[in-house]
């Protein structure tokens, strides 16, 4: 039986599909049933009205029996459902629940005068409320077909009919409703089945899409993350670099003036020290702890400004800062890498502006843009001049302006730049993701908009419009 029910549709292979599937059926939306449960019970016992209709004199009998199936099995049917420990015998309740008022109905006609005159259409009312009322399965339908149908059969036997084929009309208008009740049952199981099995192909869609959806995610956040230290190892090149000059003459110099001390050391011991040589020697001393005070000073501006600016690009968090100061920071760690290929950095911005906004997102945007600019602008090792802007543009906005004067972007690529994986040096370690990093930052962390503009060999304008403080900024898109 098994095996026929899976192959018509009616049935799951996996016992747990199968569960959850009855568990749903049944008991999907219990309080509707609960509510045509009750009313067919009260259904149930008005008909005594058509018993005393047809036989006043065994109509009380009649309705005994009917208030009996009520109180002994429909009503407590109906309120075992409340309970949560029942529910896992529901489908038993559903069949008693009609099963037993099904056959009583033919002893109760068996008892009235001429009661199969007219029984067919009691029964098929019944027939009618169990499968369109109740959530029956199309097993159990068959069993309240096979059973009710063979008590009616049996009562029919011993009953009175006051005219020839009545029993012959009983059964085949019978016979009707029960294959009608069975197939709109069945139709009405297979789609549900059918709905089962697509919402959980649709959830298992949903999970698998969550899934990948969650990896791309990560996938991203690692290639943004990679980008981002690609950036900052182009910065520790370039400032490794710089550094060395000076460390390198303070190193120069600070021997020069230990063989200087070591001079005036064995002069003085052996009383061999002139006047002119102290002149001389300390003289190149001083020089040398000028030299020295210098270079030591140059190495440590640039290894401050590089550690905030390290320090602003591995945090993500908000704070107010001094925009021109945080600029020349900023473009002092990118000095070294435009010198080293000939560039000139230019910073132009207004005195007192205070920024409330993350300083390490702004850093990256900037620091991606003239890297972008260093990388794409200038092939073929021409040098030229990258100038970095900033004013005061409006109420609470601030306008950065980033412009190199290389070779440009083609018309063609200008509504591309800010796409994830779109690159001209595709085969040369570019990745793609600069600009898409820098337009996901200005839009999403800064709160601002940025646009671009490019005329052919003229150079790349990059305009950042931004709110001077994001507290106001989220304030007012709040209020």
């Amino acid at each position: 039986m098994h095996t026929i029910l899976t192959r018509l549709g009616l049935r799951f292979e996996d016992p747990s599909d199968e569960r959850a599937f009855v568990a749903r059926f049944t008991l999907e939306d219990l309080f509707r049933t609960q509510a045509a449960m009750l009313l067919g019970a009260f259904i149930y016992c008005a008909f005594a009205v058509w018993d005393w209709i047809l036989d006043p004199t065994h109509w009380g009998d009649t309705l005994f029996l009917r208030l009996a199936v009520a109180v002994a099995v429909l009503l407590p049917a109906t309120a075992a459902l409340n309970w949560p420990v029942a529910r896992s015998w529901v489908e038993g309740i559903y069949l008693s629940y009609c099963v037993v008022p099904g056959c009583v109905l033919s002893l109760i006609y068996l008892r009235l005068e001429t009661g199969f005159d007219h029984a067919a259409a009691g029964l098929i009312i019944v027939i009618l409320f169990v499968s369109t009322l109740l959530p029956l399965r199309l097993p159990s339908l068959a069993i309240f077909c096979g059973l009710t149908w063979l008590c009616f059969a049996i009562c029919e036997v011993f009953a009175a009919h006051e005219r020839a084929g009545i029993r012959f009309m009983n059964n085949f208008e019978i016979g009707m409703a029960y294959a009608l009740s069975l197939y709109a049952v069945g139709a009405r199981e297979l789609r549900a089945r059918r709905q089962f099995q697509t919402e959980k192909a649709l959830r298992r869609e949903k999970e698998r899409s969550e899934a990948a959806l969650s990896e791309l995610r990560e996938a991203q956040a690692h290639l943004v993350q990679a980008e981002k230290l690609a950036a900052l190892s182009q910065l520790v090149a370039g400032v490794a670099h710089e550094i060395n000059t000076p460390i390198g003459l303070a190193l120069t110099t600070s021997t020069t003036a230990e063989g200087d001390l070591r001079h005036l050391q064995r002069a003085v011991e052996t009383g061999q020290l002139r006047r002119s040589d102290l002149t001389q020697g300390l003289s190149r001393v001083s020089e040398g702890m000028r030299l020295l005070f210098s270079n030591l000073t140059r190495a440590a501006d640039l290894v401050h400004s590089f550690k905030q600016v390290a320090v602003d690009q591995a945090t993500e968090e908000r704070r107010s800062f001094e925009l021109h100061g945080w600029l020349k920071d900023l473009l002092c760690t990118l000095g070294p890498l435009a010198r080293r290929k000939g560039h000139a950095v230019r910073i132009r911005c207004e005195d007192g502006i205070v920024l409330d906004s993350h300083p390490g997102a702004l850093a990256q945007v900037i620091s991606n843009l003239a890297l972008n600019a260093i990388v794409h602008g200038y092939p073929g090792g021409r040098s030229g001049v990258l100038e970095v802007s900033a004013s005061r543009s409006g109420e609470g906005r601030l306008l950065i302006i980033v412009v190199d004067d290389g070779i440009g972007i083609p018309p063609e690529n200008l509504h591309k730049v800010f796409d994830p994986f779109f690159t001209t040096r595709r085969g040369k370690g570019s990745t793609g993701l600069g600009l898409h990093i820098v337009f996901n930052l200005v839009t999403s962390t800064l709160r601002g908009q940025i646009t671009l503009s490019s005329n052919g060999d003229r150079g790349t304008r990059f305009t950042i419009d931004l709110p001077m403080s994001l507290a106001e900024e989220r304030s007012a898109r709040t209020n």
